[in-house]
């Protein structure tokens, strides 16, 4: 029997993060987990398509644009069951475990609990926060999202989108999303550069604009900046 999960990572000069999340996958090789690793880049100029060669991925190129980069990768998938990652999140020691269990017992989507990659009251408030939020049905992407094919399929998949993919999926999933016990580890440098305070408070606004029928592009470029 070939081994049921398709990876997908959108890429987007990702040279320094990439290597640490394909490293946290391997135990998901060797314990027959993991079928193929698809890297559906935005034009990178960095490392980040040799690295993904060196891995053995298979490599998509397109525009810049998470949600249809996640939306490329997926359609290409061959797997019974779908694993997106971000870059720059590191699953940790054991996940295969719960995910092995929950491939045989549920059809249910789910997400990982996020911790960052530093640690203080700051980090441990933002993802407290962030898997509470997700407990109520909205798992952001950096939790990545482990979905079967024909689920992913009922809900329509990733719309073409650069910004808020990951929750348009998530409502669609509303019901259908379950907690794994396992943990995704991100990257905090940009609550870093940008404050955690001032970082949660852009996250949620930008939210709270999709919301209420904001431009997702507007929102995108003012994100980005």
């Amino acid at each position: 029997m070939r081994a049921p999960i398709s990876v997908i990572i959108p890429t987007l000069n990702a040279e320094y993060s990439l290597p640490g999340c394909l490293g946290g996958l391997m135990e998901g090789v060797e314990a027959g987990l993991i079928r193929e690793l698809i890297i559906s880049d935005g034009g990178s100029t960095d490392a980040t398509g040799a690295i993904a060669q060196a891995w053995g991925a298979e490599i998509l190129h397109a525009a810049p644009s998470r949600g249809g980069q996640l939306n490329r990768g997926c359609a290409q998938a061959t797997g019974e069951w779908l694993l997106v990652l971000h870059a720059d999140t590191v699953l940790q020691a054991g996940w295969h475990k719960q995910v092995q269990a929950h491939l045989a017992q549920s059809d249910k989507a789910g997400w990982f609990r996020l911790a960052f990659d530093r640690s203080g009251f700051a980090a441990r408030t933002v993802a407290g926060w962030a898997n509470l939020r997700s407990r109520f049905g909205l798992p952001y992407g950096d939790q990545g999202l482990l979905v079967s094919r024909d689920l992913y399929a009922q809900v329509g998949g990733y719309p073409d989108q650069p910004l808020m993919e990951d929750v348009v999926i998530a409502r669609a999933l509303k019901g259908r999303l379950v907690e794994l016990d396992a943990i995704a580890q991100t990257s905090a440098d940009k609550y870093i550069r940008q404050g955690w305070l001032k970082r949660g408070t852009r996250n949620l606004l930008t939210l709270l604009r999709y919301f209420a029928g904001a431009d997702v592009s507007t929102l995108a470029a003012q994100y980005r900046r």
